[in-house]
């Protein structure tokens, strides 16, 4: 009996840890919202564009629509390759951290175009999907997963790896690393169609 007693009590002191581990549904709620806002906000981006539109570039080093659209679509998956084959089979945080302050942090800083970064190879836009409109139907199916992915696994948070901010980041916050992206290279695709030079049709 006080053996059992003694378990008892370490199961009990354990589940408040074990809870917090699970998404709440705030959580949940705050990922498929924001993705389903970006994912929104980049279809709309690209709506309605001629040849010459999705192709304007404003310098040689510039992208155009279609290559920050290819850019977006082709990011989706390889970060959520990265999310399922690393990510998920990392262990968990061996340091102390307030995760809700950093799930802030990665949505603020990785939408931040003040801040300039550099695609990887494996990101660069090659004309992969062959023209916009399949970039974005790629995107959507893309999105889709991603957004039952988030819903349908358990233990998000009980994995991390390290990240571009110099931080861990677990299974849920590279979700809304993800979700950023697409917020990010959407306001780029936004800069590209307010130059002056942006033809008019």
């Amino acid at each position: 009996m006080k053996r059992l007693l003694i378990a008892l009590s370490l199961v009990m002191s354990a589940a408040p840890w074990l809870t917090a581990q699970q998404l709440s549904k705030d959580e949940l709620k705050r990922a498929t919202d924001h993705l389903k806002k970006t994912s929104t906000a980049f279809v709309a981006s690209t709506k309605g564009l001629s040849e010459a539109q999705m192709n304007f570039k404003a310098g040689p080093t510039r992208w155009s629509v279609a290559e920050c659209a290819e850019h977006i679509a082709a990011a989706e998956d390889y970060l959520m390759g990265m999310v399922t084959e690393k990510v998920m089979k990392a262990p968990a945080r061996t340091e102390a951290e307030d995760v809700k302050a950093l799930d802030d942090l990665v949505v603020k800083a990785i939408a931040d175009r003040t801040k300039k970064a550099t695609a990887p190879e494996p990101l660069m836009p090659t004309k992969r999907y062959g023209n916009l409109d399949a970039t974005v139907a790629h995107f959507k199916e893309s999105r889709a997963k991603t957004i039952k992915f988030v819903t349908d696994t358990k233990g998000l948070r009980e994995h991390a790896a390290d990240s571009p901010l110099g931080k861990k980041l677990d299974a849920y916050e590279w979700v809304l690393f993800i979700s950023a992206h697409t917020e990010r290279h959407t306001k780029q695709i936004e800069e590209v169609k307010a130059d002056a030079n942006f033809p008019k049709a």
